[in-house]
């Protein structure tokens, strides 16, 4: 059954009783997964996987401790168990602190279950993972689907919960030392043209036979989608996530409202956007806001959760987030840079001499202050030469500024793609493909 992990129909007032009267937030984080992988001829490691977490925080005298179960049988013990702690911080504190938990909003609604997703069964992956190895017999990768379940309930009547299909692809195609890779995520099954993301990925996989080294230099780049979205998702490194804002470090203290990018570049954090994994209440409870991190080439807007709007004297956008082994800190979960109106092969056709890159890997920050990231680029990558396709060439090292490369952008494609950001619940970095100059790969001056 394709069902959500915890019975919903007494969720929210099983929730409420947990939180009681006192000051107490408690949130559900729940899977139900289903995934098929493929390799070397054969369909391997099928799983299905079902996860719930339920975080509590407790304040007392505004200060805040949080526990955690995965059942709700003990939410009571959780509850009981994170008041202690508030309690003991409060009292080492010997003053009020600056937390509180979030006042009952209004939630616009949205349908995030697809019909197609729930038909997206076991048979139907099964089937597209059979057509990928007939076309490629070194094909490997994942077709999947999911139940997200997420509620929040706290004692000032924050009650909230939505239950959303998940659609997910990847594939690698190899051909000789030739190889091309596709991945995509969508609520829509549907969306993410897999028959078609098949057959492509395979025909960059042969024309990348043959490849060659990629000399150092700097180069017009057009960037897939792929390569464009790991971008992207370095940009709340750059002082766009809240906390970072809070501490005077980044874009927003630094050189608020300037024109860091072209005019054609906007990316936001959008829960309303079609694409990616949105979903429209943070953690806390809060409403999320659309953020503009870019705004038509300007430094916009950072992230904020109650804790960092507090400290920058704001509201809160509603991106609170726990993630495994991390702090809780706002995190940007649906970064969109919006799209333009070319194809790729119009961005490809207005380049003399440069080259295409479909993804990067194994990508670091530097830099936070110049927004240096390095990396290498991989997979399907080719020459561009009079505004054509030319020869493959193998992954190159580069270490180049994102913002640099932003301010050079002069086109941008018009079909989006998406991709999961670690670490991140319904995370994902949404991007079309771009053109831009200058792009320093190797050991360029």
């Amino acid at each position: 059954m394709f069902t959500p992990p915890v019975d919903p129909d007494t969720l929210l007032e099983r929730l409420a009783k947990a939180a009681g009267s006192e000051p107490v937030e408690i949130a559900l984080l729940g899977r139900a997964g289903e995934y098929t992988r493929f390799a070397g001829g054969r369909i391997h490691q099928p799983q299905n996987i079902t996860e719930t977490q339920f975080t509590v925080r407790a304040i007392v005298d505004g200060h805040a401790a949080r526990a955690a179960c995965g059942t709700l049988g003990g939410l009571d013990a959780t509850v009981k168990k994170a008041t202690e702690l508030a309690r003991a911080l409060a009292e080492m504190a010997g003053a009020p602190g600056p937390h509180a938990i979030a006042a009952p909003a209004g939630i616009p609604e949205r349908n995030l279950w697809h019909d197609d997703t729930a038909a997206f069964d076991a048979g139907a992956r099964a089937a597209l993972a059979s057509s990928a190895m007939k076309k490629n017999e070194a094909a490997a990768g994942m077709f999947g689907r999911a139940v997200t379940q997420m509620a929040v309930v706290n004692s000032a009547g924050v009650a909230h919960h939505t239950v959303a299909t998940e659609a997910s692809g990847s594939m690698t195609a190899t051909v000789d030392e030739g190889t091309s890779h596709w991945i995509d995520l969508h609520r829509s099954s549907g969306a993410l043209g897999i028959d078609e993301a098949i057959a492509r990925t395979v025909r960059e996989a042969t024309a990348g036979r043959g490849r060659g080294p990629l000399p150092d230099g700097r180069y017009t780049v057009v960037l897939g989608p792929q390569a464009a979205g790991e971008l992207i998702g370095f940009l709340p490194d750059f002082g766009f996530a809240g906390e970072l804002a809070a501490a005077g470090v980044g874009l927003l203290t630094d050189r608020p409202g300037a024109e860091v990018a072209s005019p054609i570049v906007t990316v936001t954090d959008d829960a309303a956007a079609p694409a990616g994994l949105p979903i429209g209440f943070d953690l806390e409870g809060t409403p999320k806001s659309r953020v503009a991190l870019l705004d038509k080439g300007r430094v916009g807007a950072a992230v904020t959760d109650l804790a960092t709007a507090h400290a920058l004297g704001t509201t809160s956008t509603g991106h609170a987030h726990v993630a495994r082994e991390e702090p809780p800190r706002p995190v940007a979960a649906n970064l969109v840079l919006s799209p333009g109106d070319r194809t790729e092969e119009e961005l490809i056709a207005g380049v003399e001499r440069g080259v295409y890159v479909q993804r990067f890997w194994y990508t670091r920050l530097v830099d936070r202050v110049t927004g240096t990231i390095t990396g290498v680029s991989r997979d399907g990558c080719f020459l561009i030469e009079n505004g054509r396709l030319a020869a493959p060439v193998a992954g190159a090292r580069f270490t180049h500024s994102v913002l640099d490369l932003l301010a050079s952008v002069d086109g941008l494609g018009r079909e989006l793609r998406s991709q999961p950001v670690m670490n991140v619940w319904n995370g994902a970095a949404t991007a079309p493909a771009l053109r831009g100059h200058d792009f320093r790969f190797g050991a360029a001056s």
